[in-house]
């Protein structure tokens, strides 16, 4: 009787070489994450971190709390979506969080209204000219100066061959210098009311999930897509295939500039001001939803939707901590511990499937 393990042209299917999508595990690791939380919750808070124990909502969820979560994962989830695509081409932007405050000083310069309460604004870092301008003015400037900084990174990683390591490293330090530089440290205000529109309410999340489903057909159903996985997985290889290896990293890398520019016009106008201090340890935290996420440090492997569940871990471990009123200190050795195990797993996950090929 047949056992059902005989494929096509009489070749056997090895059940135990399945692949299980990495994303399916994310998503429990979320689950899990999430009743961890609400056990904590029952036992020293009596309260549940998600749900409507008290009938304050029309629906069985903590509205509230489900909108915090999300909101304040968004703005980091977009340059986590450029990292992502960074990182699958084996590579790593440390630069991104020091673009989002170099950036935000410059956009936020040319979004500035001209009169505050009747008199000339006091923080207007341009003349009148350079006031009261329409809102893609300062939009364009974000994004021009976000892929400037990217398509430097990618000069210095593809043609120079400088390691990414490196070269976003010199990014890094350059961007936060221009940063304090552009207004002496001084921070910049007043927006137009167009400009504040951008960031205001639950716009940055829609933008982030925009932006995630545009890039997840990108990378799963374009030439773009498969070139990005193709290096990150082998680039002597994809050089051989005919790939142009140093302009796709160009593009690549420019295309996690421009998201990071498009981050700090939303930050910016979200706050309604914009400091040389924004963005610090941005990097870090969009790094650290891609690892947990599933993308892989070493390259050629991960996901957007694997960073998307990642920025909810996140997202659900700040909102979990707060909840217990624990102090940061502990979510940032949580989060730490995370991201080493999610790399150690990874590695375990490539040396097991190296070893049964």
């Amino acid at each position: 009787m047949s056992d059902g393990s005989e494929g096509t042209g009489g070749l056997t299917f090895d059940k135990s070489k399945r692949s299980w999508p990495n994303e399916l595990n994310v998503f429990g690791a979320l689950i899990l994450i999430i009743i961890i939380f609400e056990v904590l919750g029952a036992i020293f808070m009596q309260q549940s971190l998600l749900f409507d124990t008290r009938d304050r909502f029309d629906s069985i969820f903590n509205e509230a709390r489900l909108r915090i979560i999300i909101i304040q994962v968004a703005i980091i989830g977009i340059i986590a979506l450029g990292v992502t695509q960074v990182i699958i081409t084996a590579g790593i932007d440390l630069s991104s969080g020091s673009v989002v405050g170099a950036t935000a000083m410059i956009a936020m310069s040319f979004a500035q209204v001209a009169e505050v309460n009747g008199a000339m604004n006091p923080k207007a870092i341009f003349g009148p000219s350079f006031l009261d301008l329409p809102v893609v003015i300062p939009i364009i400037v974000g994004l021009t100066v976000g892929t400037l900084a990217g398509a430097i990174n990618g000069l210095l990683v593809a043609y120079a061959r400088i390691p990414p390591f490196i070269a976003t490293l010199g990014m890094m330090l350059f961007a936060r210098g221009v940063a304090q530089w552009w207004s002496l440290g001084n921070p910049v205000s007043f927006p137009t009311e167009s400009y504040a529109k951008i960031g205001a309410g639950m716009m940055p999340v829609i933008i982030f999930l925009s932006l995630a489903v545009l890039f997840h057909f990108i990378m799963n159903y374009t030439v773009y897509g498969k070139h990005t996985y193709a290096i990150g997985s082998n680039e002597a290889a994809a050089r051989m295939s005919g790939i142009n290896v140093p302009r796709h990293l160009m593009l690549v890398y420019m295309i996690a500039g421009g998201l990071a520019g498009l981050a700090a016009v939303i930050l910016t106008s979200k706050n309604l001001t914009a400091q040389s201090g924004m963005g610090l340890s941005y990097e870090l935290e969009a790094i650290a939803m891609a690892v947990i996420g599933g993308v892989s440090l070493f390259g050629g492997r991960g996901s957007i939707i694997g960073t998307v569940i990642g920025a909810l871990i996140i997202g659900v471990i700040t909102s979990g901590f707060t909840f217990l009123r624990l102090g940061a200190f502990y979510q940032e050795m949580v989060l730490g511990c995370i991201i080493v195990g999610a790399v150690a797993l990874d590695q375990w996950q490539q040396q097991r499937a190296a070893s049964r090929s």
